[in-house]
């Protein structure tokens, strides 16, 4: 039996949802990544099927051979009075880094913000993240001062937006 080594972007399914969280655990640790104030600390980190399953919102896993390398997401921006949807979990295993499946990423999240109508994405992410950052500057984002909404994040220090 031959398994696909092709990188697929696919849809996260319920079966998603412990690996997954594996993959975006030890992503974040591995970026010293804050316990408190950030993705790590959030509840659907265990259940990331259902807390996109919800109008406006979705979540793509990155695959290869049947394993989960990564995955982002959009949702509507929490708190916001404006038409404002967030770019959310966006972490990648090592091996799904610097291969242009961040770029594919943005833009298929991206394409379905437009499809949902939205009129800017957020993101907030870490100053060390600086790989991350230039990916986002690259696909349009740009920093903001101050953080909008309220995702919980308190422990994310750079905000960045984006005009769809």
């Amino acid at each position: 039996m031959e398994v696909n080594t092709e990188w697929i972007i696919r849809e996260i399914i319920e079966s998603d949802n412990k690996e997954l969280e594996n993959v975006l655990s030890s992503v974040m640790i591995e970026f010293n990544v804050p316990k408190m104030g950030t993705a790590l600390s959030d509840p659907e980190l265990k259940k990331m099927s259902y807390a996109y399953n919800h109008s406006k919102s979705i979540y793509f896993v990155i695959e290869r051979g049947g394993k989960i390398f990564g995955g982002a997401g959009i949702s509507p921006l929490k708190k916001s009075k404006e038409n404002i949807c967030e770019l959310q979990k966006m972490y990648f295993l090592s091996d799904a880094r610097g291969i242009g499946l961040g770029k594919k990423m943005i833009n298929r999240c991206i394409e379905k913000a437009r499809k949902y109508k939205f009129d800017k994405c957020y993101i907030e992410t870490m100053y060390n993240m600086k790989s991350a950052q230039k990916l986002y500057l690259s696909e349009g984002f740009n920093y903001i001062d101050k953080p909008i909404g309220n995702t919980g994040h308190s422990s994310c220090p750079v905000w960045m937006i984006k005009h769809l």
